[in-house]
């Protein structure tokens, strides 16, 4: 029996995120729970286990994987597996939490497409051929997930809960993978985080930065495919 799969987005974005890999995994049960609907990461993980399965893989990426370690925080005993891409384990950055306050009024004066062309899209990818679609499709989603969104998911970020003990807590099979290039959430809290979670896998994706479900797809997805493989397996055996 395998077991249900939960992905969570990262800030502005929704399933298009995970598109390669919702098309790519048919053996098992696969949800993708949005994380806009309140202003703490505490609330936000309530909400996604609100809507959950009984017990799950859970998934996140970049705020998707500081919601996912919210989950873990309240319900570990619903996690069967955890994977962590392009994330942050600890609280947010007195500056950079200053430095979201500018962001949230333009986009509350309606500036919400120059903010994210303009000071996020490109912290986001490595340079490859694709590029310019992924930023198209990071650009899409975020005028989907709208200027309400962001303000909340910019809220909840700046008063996060450093979480690194939960990860020293955590004994499900668990995956940690990031983009080589990710300048966002760089490679070394990833190591951070591997050391924490004992038994855990590190992988880390060539030719990727922030993104890389969409920026090497095939790679992402084989990744996530092997740690599914040890999730069931342990979860038979629980």
């Amino acid at each position: 029996m395998t077991t249900p799969l939960l992905l969570l987005p990262g800030m502005m974005c929704d399933a298009r995120l995970f598109a390669p890999q919702l098309a790519a995994i048919h053996d098992r049960a696969v949800m993708v729970s949005p994380i806009a609907a309140a202003d703490t990461t505490q609330a936000l993980a309530r909400i996604v286990l609100d809507a959950a399965p009984p017990r799950f893989a859970l998934a996140g990426l970049s705020m998707g994987g500081i919601v996912a370690m919210e989950v873990m925080a309240i319900a570990p005993e619903r996690i069967a597996g955890l994977c962590l891409m392009d994330t942050n384990p600890k609280a947010e950055h007195p500056k950079i939490a200053e430095a979201r306050e500018p962001q949230i009024q333009a986009v509350r004066d309606g500036d919400l497409r120059r903010v994210m062309r303009e000071e996020m899209k490109p912290n986001y990818l490595a340079d490859g051929p694709h590029v310019g679609a992924i930023l198209d499709t990071c650009m899409a989603m975020a005028e989907t997930m709208g200027p309400v969104s962001f303000v909340r998911q910019s809220r909840a970020l700046q008063t996060r809960a450093d979480r690194q003990d939960v990860l020293a807590s955590v004994t499900v099979p668990s995956l940690i993978l990031c983009g080589r290039e990710d300048t966002l959430c760089p490679l070394h809290r990833h190591e951070t985080m591997h050391r924490l979670i004992e038994g855990s896998e590190l992988v880390v994706v060539e030719g990727a930065g922030h993104l890389p479900t969409l920026e090497q797809p095939e790679v992402t997805t084989r990744a996530v495919r092997h740690w599914l493989e040890h999730v069931d397996h342990a979860d038979a055996l629980a």
